[in-house]
């Protein structure tokens, strides 16, 4: 999405921030409207500062993984611009080695590496059924880590 909130956001931070990068990425969290407003929350909230993905997408629609110095601006349900985050770290990990620290900086639920686990593995299959493949906890996680720049 490139929408006139996404420039405008942009623009602001780069009067901000010089030397930020020309290029971003925007997009929302989650797969539904709630979802994305509730995960910007706890972004804007600075109780999520990371995040996980399914590597496997990443390979079939052949996108780049994200990576350390990536800017992201973050979209609400509404597809409006709510924050950039910087990506500051990109491990790819089997779904079962995913740790308690990272399950505790995705700021959901808990907070908890059970918790994590149980959303994740319930997300992850519905993607997995969508391209028709099979969960398993040996999936590859993409675990990123950023830090909000601007809200």
């Amino acid at each position: 999405m490139n929408n006139s909130s996404n420039i405008e956001i942009w623009k602001n931070y780069k009067k901000q921030n010089p030397n930020a990068p020309e290029d971003y990425e925007a997009w929302a969290f989650g797969d539904s409207k709630e979802m994305a407003d509730e995960l910007a929350r706890l972004v804007l909230e600075g109780k999520k500062t990371a995040t996980a993905s399914n590597y496997t997408l990443y390979e079939l629609e052949k996108e780049s993984l994200p990576y350390v110095g990536l800017h992201n601006i973050i979209l609400n349900g509404d597809g409006e611009a709510v924050a950039i985050l910087e990506t500051i770290s990109v491990e790819v990990v089997p779904f079962d080695e995913v740790t308690e620290e990272h399950a505790y900086l995705e700021g959901e639920g808990d907070r908890t590496l059970n918790y994590w686990r149980e959303v994740h593995e319930s997300f992850f299959k519905k993607e997995f059924e969508d391209i028709d493949q099979d969960f398993n906890y040996k999936i590859p996680v993409v675990c990123e880590r950023f830090k909000l720049c601007h809200k």
